[in-house]
């Protein structure tokens, strides 16, 4: 099975098929977020640190770190926020960014492998993200488009993951360190874009042997109750073999469908976390009779 290993200076972590699904969390990333952006481009990161620490604590196995400010230094503020955040949170990191110099100062100040996010197929940016990924021992997130666009057509898309998987190989880089975002569309503006995402994805892991993962809120655009589609996606992906997404973790009904996929997919053991998180406190003074109850049950 493919596993791709990620580590902070603190933690390492494993996304691959026989892992708990790994949830990315979003937050830091400033696009849509004025306030945040307004902050972090004046130096304050005190909102960046409390939506780590807040993640981490909702169960994020990891989280993605964006500061794609218009009209701001993105590389400063990038490899900022980078150390900051690693100064308060054990896990492992997705360095985000489209422009490649930030991409740059955050891997230099980076302690660990980290996973970069990310790299198309498109000529140019495979030429220049590829090596700095190489360089710094990175991963890398695979988005399936190339200079064409986002084709609505799976079989497209699959080419485009393919070919680089096989660019990467070229680098150096094995398909374990290749994540790949085979692109899910709106399912409110595409009727059968679940469907046809599902299948892919379930190509990608038994043809192309390479993790996965998404922007998971894309599939609910547009649509009323949100977070229940993107709950029911979400368990339905990791169940075809997606092993990862980039999320909100403080929604608890997304972790709560990861939750019940670990336990299908036999990634939570005698559903220990699952228990762990939903059993019924028992009350004071019930424990013995509850004790007695099991007894009577095991001897009848």
């Amino acid at each position: 099975m493919t596993r791709t290993l990620l580590s902070s200076d603190k933690q390492e972590i494993v996304i691959g098929f026989d892992s708990p699904f790994c949830v990315i969390g979003e937050r830091i990333n400033p696009t849509g977020r004025k306030l945040l952006a307004a902050e972090m481009a004046a130096g304050d990161y005190s909102r960046v640190i409390a939506d780590a620490v807040a993640q981490v604590e909702a169960g994020a196995t990891m989280l993605d770190v964006n500061a794609g400010i218009p009209m701001a230094d993105e590389p400063a503020i990038l490899a900022e926020a980078i150390k900051l955040v690693q100064d308060v949170v054990d896990v492992p990191l997705a360095i985000d960014s489209s422009i490649v110099a930030a991409l740059e100062s955050g891997l230099a100040v980076y302690k660990g492998k980290p996973l970069v996010n990310s790299v198309t197929g498109e000529e140019e940016r495979l030429e220049t993200v590829l090596p700095l990924v190489k360089k710094y021992n990175a991963a890398v997130v695979a988005i399936s488009n190339d200079e064409t666009g986002i084709s609505e057509d799976p079989n497209v898309r699959y080419d485009v993951a393919k070919k680089i998987v096989e660019r990467a190989a070229d680098y150096g880089i094995p398909r374990e360190d290749v994540v790949v975002d085979p692109l899910i569309m709106p399912v409110g503006a595409i009727n059968m874009a679940g469907r046809s995402a599902l299948d892919l994805i379930i190509r990608l892991r038994n043809e192309l042997k390479v993790n996965t993962t998404c922007g998971a809120s894309n599939i609910s655009f547009g649509l009323p109750n949100r977070h229940g589609m993107n709950a029911a996606f979400l368990s339905m992906a990791a169940g075809a073999g997606m092993t990862s997404a980039i999320m909100n973790p403080l929604h608890a009904e997304e972790m709560t469908g990861i939750m019940g996929a670990n336990v299908m997919n036999g990634n939570d053991p005698e559903c220990r976390r699952w228990i762990q998180r939903f059993r019924e406190p028992v009350a004071a003074g019930e424990g013995g009779r509850e004790r007695r109850q099991t007894r009577r049950r095991r001897n009848a």
